[in-house]
């Protein structure tokens, strides 16, 4: 059957790797802060997970692929037994429900406190991120970070492939490197963070090396086919920034396209030639986001048509997955958006998280008679 508008091509098949997508609908990684001691996934999270499997993807919060890497308290990790046992139930459940999920690796770099993982957290340089990071004991100004020593920087890129290995092994189907919103990678990328006078540092062929060599060992590991990364052009988060973003990732997108990765996933927080340019010379599939991750607002089916429109292929929405487990459901039908409440973002139990209802669930309970309404009808 012919695509008649961008509408009808959100919610056609779409091949990804070696995926078939019922959907081209992506659920945007979130910060849920919901993890159990340890880094550990929870049966919560499995319910949270597996409620929003009708998505044709579904991208996981943060997780961090080494002590090290951990940027805030109660997020979950991928870097021991214990933890990758803890993500069956996860995947297990999204699989039952008819979902694929990913697992985005994601490193803090400099972006952490010693009050978390009980170090000094590393960066490019000795430079510290601009703002306050969380802790258990409340937020505090980040820490200058240990510059990390040439030969340790494969490591920690190394680090992303050892982490991919465990998602493989706890039933994902790939994963998803976090080279945005002013982590590790993006601070590699970066003019300020990264003042580095070594084969990482000042010229783009350098900086952008450390991106390509984790992203080059995570493929070695579990395969091109299943393995994608998350990018923010400029976006400024933690004080990181991209004085040639045009330039950099056009080199950037020269050296990852040759290995063939399931996908690119690209955050509109540049003007839009950029992220066109990017698609243009972007070979295989592309996620956008289309809101800049210090916008509040929800992303809208009128966004996820303009970037289809742009030439994305798929299109991730994130804080409308929050409220509404069943989005794509209500994406086809036109039906409203219930509001999520911006109180239960992050940590806490399960109200907020996995107690939104659908629709049609909605629909019901809200036929159903109140006690005033049988009051009166004994009155009649």
């Amino acid at each position: 059957m012919p695509v008649s508008n961008e509408k009808d091509l959100l919610l056609t098949s779409f091949h990804l790797g070696d995926l078939r997508l019922p959907n081209r609908v992506v659920m945007a990684p979130m910060a849920r802060v919901r993890a159990a001691e340890g880094g550990l996934a929870t049966a919560s999270m499995a319910t949270y997970y597996a409620q929003r499997a009708s998505a044709g993807l579904i991208v996981t919060e943060g997780v961090q692929p080494s002590l090290i890497g951990q940027s805030n308290p109660g997020t979950p990790g991928l870097h021991t037994d214990a933890q990758t046992d803890s993500w069956r139930q996860v995947t297990g459940a999204v699989h039952a429900n008819g979902g694929r999920i990913f697992a985005q690796l994601m490193h803090g770099g400099r972006v952490s406190h010693p009050a978390t993982s009980g170090q000094r957290p590393i960066g490019p340089s000795e430079i510290a991120g601009e703002g306050s990071v969380f802790t258990v004991g409340g937020p505090q100004p980040m820490p200058v970070p240990r510059a990390l020593i040439t030969h340790e920087v494969r490591e920690q890129a190394e680090s992303f492939a050892a982490a991919g290995r465990r998602a493989m092994t706890a039933g994902f189907d790939g994963v998803e490197l976090h080279g945005a919103n002013g982590y590790l990678i993006q601070q590699f990328l970066s003019t300020n963070a990264n003042l580095r006078t070594d084969r990482y540092g000042g010229s783009i062929r350098n900086r952008i090396r450390f991106a390509v060599e984790a992203v080059t060992s995570t493929v070695e590991a579990v395969g091109a086919a299943r393995t994608g990364i998350r990018l923010s052009p400029d976006a400024g988060i933690w004080g990181v920034r991209e004085a040639d973003a045009s330039a950099l990732y056009t080199a950037l997108l020269a050296e990852l396209a040759p290995l063939g990765l399931a996908y690119i996933h690209v955050i509109a927080s540049v003007d839009d030639e950029v992220l066109i340019a990017m698609r243009k010379a972007w070979p295989d599939a592309m996620i956008v986001n289309p809101n800049h991750p210090l916008n509040t607002a929800r992303s809208d089916r009128a966004a996820a048509e303009r970037w289809l429109r742009h030439g994305a292929d798929l299109i991730s929405f994130g804080r409308a997955f929050i409220g509404n487990p069943d989005l794509v459901e209500r994406l086809r039908r036109g039906l409203p958006l219930a509001d999520e409440d911006p109180a239960y973002y992050y940590g806490g139990g399960d109200n907020g998280y996995t107690t939104y209802s659908s629709y049609r669930e909605d629909s019901v309970e809200s036929s159903l008679p109140t006690e005033e309404d049988l009051a009166a009808r004994g009155r009649s």
